[in-house]
């Protein structure tokens, strides 16, 4: 079925102004509503029972860097576990410009149309230089963001590894807890983000276009070896021809790997997220694929392997940070980084120096 037209969010509507008088008083209420701290067992009660300001706000809470918040956010995740572990994860990568925005708003409104309640934790790209982040996922989603069964969480990668927030595992938590039964991981499509996103899914997509020089990119054994599907977007007008040519090609490369642990051969689809046509096709190949790995024992295996990753990963983290978090270990750092500027000192030298000083 073919997309209606319909003006973008981004489209301001003619007459629409601001209003000269705001009522101070409404804005101090919600700006003391905001503050105030909900209690762990309240917080914890309120997600469970599928309140979406709840289930904001813990995120919120495990993603502040507030040495603070840190207690509540894990007694928080500690209620929450027994309460998770029931969704389907959805990891979906694919580079910039592949329509990864448009057609996970297309794939979660089928999935909503059959039942499910989707969450998508969109990890948007911080800049290295102004650290910021546009966080528009929810405008390019205007459609699935107003859909009841649907909650959309927009993320700064900031400096996690490979642009994967660093809280993302367990915002999965907090959202299975909250009732969602399918989560959906968009990555931003770079460096390593790949592999972190591929260590807390169950089913890795990759989506690729034709006609963009891509095909051979695609063709590199890493990032084939990780997906279980592939599918070639925007295949629709007068790029269909080229989507399926890429399509054999796509057949052809994946033939040529070994049988993957799963003992799934991942399958390539064509889609178009702008008609959302291919959608429902795709969605049943995850659903085999559930239910294969289900039945041969690999979906449990495979998660118990990504916590032994994720304990490693949060020591690794944990470590880090405390050790840059110490006064001492700041002052030389930077007396350190003065002499590698000044060429007196080398960074293995340095860098010895420092952990040195740690032990």
């Amino acid at each position: 079925m073919s997309k209606t037209s319909k003006s973008s969010a981004l489209h301001e509507t003619d007459g629409v102004s601001q209003p000269d008088i705001t009522n101070a008083s409404s804005i101090k209420r919600i700006k003391d509503k905001r503050k105030a701290k909900l209690n762990t067992n309240t917080l914890v009660t309120e997600i469970l029972n599928g309140n979406i300001t709840a289930l904001s706000r813990a995120i919120t809470l495990i993603e502040s860097s507030n040495p603070k918040h840190l207690q509540q956010a894990n007694d928080v995740i500690k209620l929450c576990l027994p309460h998770a572990n029931a969704s389907v994860r959805i990891g979906i990568t694919g580079v910039p410009g592949v329509g990864k925005s448009t057609f996970i708003e297309a794939f979660g409104l089928h999935l909503t149309s059959i039942g499910k309640k989707v969450a998508v934790l969109a990890v948007d790209p911080s800049s290295s230089l102004s650290k910021g982040s546009i966080l528009g996922d929810k405008t390019r989603m205007e459609d699935l963001v107003k859909n009841d069964n649907a909650f959309i969480r927009p993320s700064p990668s900031g400096t996690s590894l490979g642009g994967v927030a660093r809280k993302t595992r367990e915002s999965i938590i907090l959202c299975e807890a909250a009732g969602f039964d399918t989560i959906i991981i968009e990555t931003v499509g770079v460096g390593q983000s790949e592999t972190a996103v591929h260590s807390m899914v169950d089913f890795f997509l990759l989506l690729k276009i034709a006609g963009a020089g891509d095909e051979l990119q695609g063709i590199k054994r890493g990032i084939i070896e990780m997906a279980d599907a592939i599918a070639i977007n925007k295949a629709d007008g007068e790029n269909l021809k080229a989507a399926k040519l890429a399509k054999v090609e796509f057949n052809r490369a994946l033939h040529l790997y070994p049988q993957k642990e799963s003992e799934w051969q991942p399958k390539v689809s064509l889609c178009s997220a702008l008609h959302r046509e291919g959608i429902e096709e795709l969605w049943q190949h995850i659903s085999e694929y559930i239910e294969h790995t289900k039945a041969n024992n690999y979906f449990e295996t495979h998660r118990t392997e990504q916590n032994k990753f994720w304990l490693l990963q949060t020591i690794e983290d944990r470590l880090k940070s405390d050790f840059f978090n110490q006064p001492e270990i700041k002052m030389a750092l930077k007396t350190q980084l003065h002499l590698i500027e000044e060429g007196k000192t080398t960074p293995f030298v340095a860098a010895e120096y420092l952990l040195k000083l740690n032990d």
